[in-house]
């Protein structure tokens, strides 16, 4: 027998670079990352990498289950040395069993550090999940071309 006060259920929570909502409402997910590369050329590219901010897509898609009424769904991301960097917070109305919602949040990352960020997702103060981005910083060396003098 089902538990009946299980729910909300996480179907998919993902980043990507787009996302297309057609007509009839389902999602079209575009090229699903979990990772950015951030490049630098020349001789006097910096060490570290510069601060900027890297903005993205996030999808989450979850479905009622037992769960009834209006909630809070929250984004919170921790940076590489742990440091919570805000929160992104909707609320979300549940109507049970297979019915769902699909969030789509523009997430702008403040690029200040390489290394794994983690984006929790929770559902009225409940962790459903942790989503892993990773940020790289990349130099790239500067020099002749094969075959060039």
């Amino acid at each position: 027998m089902a538990d009946e006060t299980g729910g909300p259920y996480l179907q998919m929570a993902c980043f990507c670079e787009k996302v297309l909502i057609e007509q009839d409402g389902v999602l079209s997910i575009i090229r699903v990352i979990d990772r950015i590369i951030v490049t630098a050329s020349g001789l006097d590219s910096p060490q570290e990498m510069p601060v900027g901010q890297i903005n993205f897509p996030v999808v989450i898609v979850l479905k009622a289950g037992f769960a009834r009424g209006s909630h809070t769904l929250k984004l919170v991301p921790t940076s590489p040395s742990g440091k919570t960097l805000g929160e992104t917070s909707v609320a979300v109305l549940f109507e049970g069993e297979d019915r769902g919602v699909n969030v789509i949040l523009q997430v702008q990352l403040p690029a200040q550090e390489e290394g794994l960020y983690w984006f929790n997702v929770m559902v009225s103060d409940q962790l459903l999940t942790r989503i892993p981005f990773r940020l790289v910083y990349q130099r790239l060396a500067q020099g002749l071309l094969p075959g060039a003098r």
